[in-house]
Order: C-alpha cells, then structure tokens, then sequence
C-alpha cells in the first residue's frame, strides 16, 4: 500500500511505476531508484549508510583520574592561601609574625570534632614546629578568645582553628589540602623547631595545677573580713599553662 503523497492517479502499469519514481526522486534527490517498495523507503529515510557511526568515549584511566585530583587539590590549597587575613598591626606583630596557634578540644563528646583535632596536631607535630595549642576544653576563655579572632562571616565557632603569625589559615580541611599540596611546611616554617622529648614538667599536657591554690580556684583571703575568694591566677578548671612548654599568651 503507498504512502498519501505516492499515489497518483490510477493508468497503465507503466505510467503508474513511472509517476511514482517521479515524485519519489523530486522530494529527495538522494533518492534516486526504479521501482521502490516500502521496506526501501524506510530504510533510505532512517538511517544513511553511507554516514559513518561516531567513535565510543574512551574511558577515563587510573592516571588522569590521579592527576585531576592533584590538580584540584592544589587549587584548593591556593584559595586558602589567598583567604589569609592581614597579619595585625603594631608592636604585637613582631611578637606573633611566625607563631603557629592551634585551637582544638580534647574533649570525645562529638567524634567529628575530636577526630578533627587530633587529626591537625598530628599534622602539625609531624612538621616538627612549634605549636602554641589552647585546648578549649582546659581553658574556657579560649573560646570568647576564639570567637572575637574569626571574621564576622562565620557565625558558628568549629574546631580545629589554625592561626599562622597573627593570620587565620582555616580549619581542619585547610589544613588537609595544604598538607597534601605540600604548602603547609612552607606556611609554618619560620615557627621554629619543636622538642621531640616530652615536657618533663606536665608530660606534654601543656596545663599544670596553680601553685597559689594547688587546683581549686579558691584563696583565702583577709580582707573585708576574710573568707575564699576565686583565684585570679588560674582558669575554672584550677589550672595554668606550664611555664616550660608553653609560650606566654599574645
């Protein structure tokens, strides 16, 4: 059976046949035969043979894979090198130009943040630099301390925070990409080296009991008739930062 526009009207066998070629041939000049069927028009108006088939993709291999993360990794790392904030002004930035602050919790409360922290000071002992740590959990100030060093953007304090000579390096995941674009070592190096012994003194704690309340937080005093007051000298824990390994707060 043709198709609508095939037919024509009904003559001799020859005409009819001829007719046919006729219009097939003038609606497609690429169609050019004696005696079509309907199985050889739809052939013809599918597919052409004649038009090569375009080559499968070739996978992504092992190594363009490794590349491109390496890649992507030391852009990272170069954001947040640019992120670093100014080192601050006046007589304090001689003091702080090349020490490297870490604030993290000992605490095992939230996994995340403890295997964060302890994640970044194996990092950082590992550079073999000295650190200034200040464990929140030890010393509560630390975190009003914290929360006025962050820009204002970053409403929610997380842990760990890394500061490099006055200037915030970020957290946890900053500190993995400078690591592995191998920039870290270079950010931290005029920190100075670190002893591998542990401090004989706390025992790498960093925090010793208060000699004026041996660990209380209570003094007695005489004045205005006498009674306990809270040390001035210690936090809330009854603890000082050893006097051996730790260096005096900036």
């Amino acid at each position: 059976m043709w198709l609508p526009w095939v037919k024509t009207r009904p003559s001799s066998a020859t005409s009819t046949s001829t007719s046919s070629t006729a219009l097939v041939a003038s609606a497609s000049p690429r169609l050019s035969f004696s005696s079509p069927s309907l199985k050889d028009l739809q052939a013809l108006l599918l597919s052409d043979p004649a038009a090569p088939s375009p080559p499968p993709a070739a996978p992504c291999s092992p190594s363009s894979v490794r590349v491109f993360h390496r890649v992507r990794v030391a852009a990272s790392a170069l954001r947040a090198l640019r992120t670093l904030q100014a080192p601050p002004s006046g007589a304090a930035a001689n003091e702080a130009d090349r020490r490297v602050v870490l604030y993290f919790t000992s605490l095992h409360v939230v996994r995340s943040t403890y295997e964060d922290c302890r994640a970044v000071r194996a990092i950082l002992r590992g550079l073999r630099v000295s650190v200034d740590e200040r464990d929140l959990a030890m010393d509560p100030r630390y975190l009003q301390e914290l929360a006025a060093l962050l820009p204002r953007a970053a409403r929610r304090v997380t842990l760990p925070q890394v500061f490099v000579g006055g200037r915030h390096l970020g957290g946890a995941e900053e500190v993995r990409r400078l690591h592995e674009a191998g920039e870290l070592r270079r950010v931290v190096a005029g920190a100075g080296g670190a002893s591998l012994a542990a401090c004989g003194r706390c025992g790498g704690e960093r925090y010793v009991l208060c000699g004026s309340c041996n660990g209380s937080h209570k003094r007695y005093s005489v004045k205005g008739g006498g009674g306990f007051r809270t040390c001035a000298g210690c936090n809330e824990n009854g603890l000082v930062r050893c006097p051996d390994c730790s260096p005096p707060d900036v």
